[in-house]
């Protein structure tokens, strides 16, 4: 769903089109306690960096873990939103908070619900 996709950005009206590069531990690159995921958008360099303790409130509240595949998802699905909103227009970083994750891991929950009822699978790997 959001690994290779087209926004429409709000301010010109052009699509742009969006492709996740890679995921990485952000403690590694910058010591913050978070997960940066790369996109290129129309060839840009832009990142979406999930905070660590998401993954620790889901667990909580849910007993189920974020997989890789669901934050890149989590991660397009914010993208594809800051884009067609106007939201930091040009920004090579978005930085989310822990409610602002799980609510795009909403999101992106109800979207694959929708498209498939019945189904709880964005991908053999991952299972909501």
């Amino acid at each position: 769903m959001y690994q290779d996709f087209y926004a429409a950005d709000r301010w010109t009206k052009k699509q742009v089109h969006c492709i996740y590069q890679a995921l990485i531990v952000a403690i590694a690159t910058r010591h913050a306690d978070a997960v940066d995921i790369k996109f290129l958008v129309d060839g840009r360099p832009v990142w979406v960096a999930l905070p660590h303790p998401a993954w620790v409130e889901y667990k909580k509240q849910t007993g189920r873990s974020i997989t890789d595949s669901l934050a890149i998802e989590i991660a397009g699905h914010y993208l594809k939103t800051a884009l067609e909103s106007g939201e930091g227009v040009g920004r090579e970083m978005y930085s989310l908070t822990v409610e602002q994750t799980l609510a795009h891991l909403d999101a992106v929950v109800a979207e694959i619900e929708a498209a498939q009822p019945g189904t709880h699978e964005i991908s053999p790997a991952f299972r909501v």
